[in-house]
């Protein structure tokens, strides 16, 4: 094994082993207090009427506390991966599987877009967040959601999940990124913080950092505002 593989390997052993110690609890207050702060903004921004410019402000503010958060609490991990055993894993291996995930699951969404149209109730959650878009600028619109993307892995994927450790981090990340998404009184964006917060999990666990995860949340992002709108015109 080369010296350059035995760090990766290393690098990601040791991510993902229980790493107790004093600075944990440092890490977990800080958490806690961002996590407060976020939820907050977010109930606030996702109740404000669809083509207010308060909007905008509110929602980059979000990003920048979990950004902040992300950093003030510890350290971050990119992490790596390989799909081939033999090969060590790197970060072009994560940015693939970030990129393939993140386009499966937004080809999922759509689908279930195209089904969930036709029930009442449900289409009518749906138009509630999409509304941002339909009365706002798309393009606006679509740099805020990919910015939010990358501030949530960030944050839930990043100092959440290692915050968690050693009480199995994929689920105790994923169940308090879906209460923190149900602070905007929506059940379809619990719904969708559900599925997806349990698949960057996943993914941040496979990896052993918040890169592949980010990617995904990224694509399946610009996806949501990019095609659900139409189908829910």
């Amino acid at each position: 094994m080369t010296a350059l593989a035995r760090d990766l390997y290393n690098s990601i052993a040791l991510d993902r082993d229980p790493d107790p110690g004093s600075h944990y609890v440092r890490r977990r207050w800080l958490v806690g207090v961002f996590l407060v702060i976020g939820a907050v903004m977010l109930g606030i921004s996702l109740r404000v009427e669809p083509g207010d410019t308060a909007f905008y402000p509110l929602t980059v503010g979000m990003a920048v506390v979990w950004i902040v958060g992300a950093f003030v609490s510890g350290p971050l991990r990119l992490g790596a991966y390989s799909p081939v055993a033999s090969r060590p894993p790197d970060r072009l291996g994560a940015i693939g599987l970030g990129t393939v995930v993140g386009l499966a699951v937004g080809a999922a969404f759509v689908v279930g877009g195209l089904i969930a149209r036709m029930i009442p109730g449900v289409s009518d959650l749906a138009n509630q967040v999409l509304a941002f878009a339909d009365y706002g600028s798309l393009a606006i619109v679509t740099v805020i959601t990919v910015v939010n993307g990358l501030a949530e892995e960030l944050f839930f994927r990043g100092s959440v999940y290692s915050a968690a450790r050693p009480h199995n981090p994929v689920l105790v990340s994923t169940v308090i990124y879906v209460l923190v998404t149900m602070a905007s009184g929506n059940v379809m964006l619990g719904f969708a913080g559900a599925v997806l917060g349990t698949v960057c999990a996943i993914l941040r666990r496979s990896t052993a950092g918040v890169l592949a995860p980010a990617i995904t949340h990224v694509i399946w992002g610009a996806i949501m505002v990019l095609a659900l709108p139409p189908i829910f015109a």
